[in-house]
């Protein structure tokens, strides 16, 4: 498993990286009749954010805020450390994993640097971003 999916799962869960279920077919459904329409939930006011397009599915994760809420969040700046921030998800931040994590977000030439690691931390900001999850725009930007 990669290095960015073990940060990905340990912020969103397995669950929402899981793929989705195949679609199942409705055998109880009369030939001609329309399918149901599955506009809201039950028990939903309809407001709710769901990742990756309509249709339900895993919601949007708060990137910021789980991460605030995991234990020794106060004591380490994973804000703009990617050391910190590998460090809080329980994964190695030593300069190997640093450099591994670099490679798969597409830096080939990573030193280790402190422009290196805020790099490698936009990176991964903006990776959680893309699959799903609600970043601060100071974090990517």
């Amino acid at each position: 498993m990669s290095i960015f999916s073990k940060i990905k799962d340990a912020i969103f869960g397995k669950a929402h990286a899981a793929p989705a279920p195949a679609p199942t077919v409705d055998v109880t459904q009369s030939p001609g009749t329309a399918a149901p329409h599955p506009s809201t939930a039950p028990g939903t006011s309809g407001g709710e954010s769901f990742g990756r397009g309509s249709g339900g599915g895993a919601p949007i994760i708060d990137v910021e805020n789980h991460l605030d809420s995991m234990p020794g969040a106060d004591h380490l700046n994973w804000r703009t450390s990617i050391v910190d921030l590998m460090k809080l998800v329980g994964i190695d931040s030593d300069y190997e994993s640093r450099k591994a994590l670099a490679q798969e977000m597409g830096r080939a030439d990573y030193s280790g640097s402190a422009e290196d690691n805020v790099w490698l931390h936009r990176q991964v900001m903006a990776g959680l971003a893309s699959h799903g999850g609600k970043v601060p725009a100071e974090f990517i930007d």
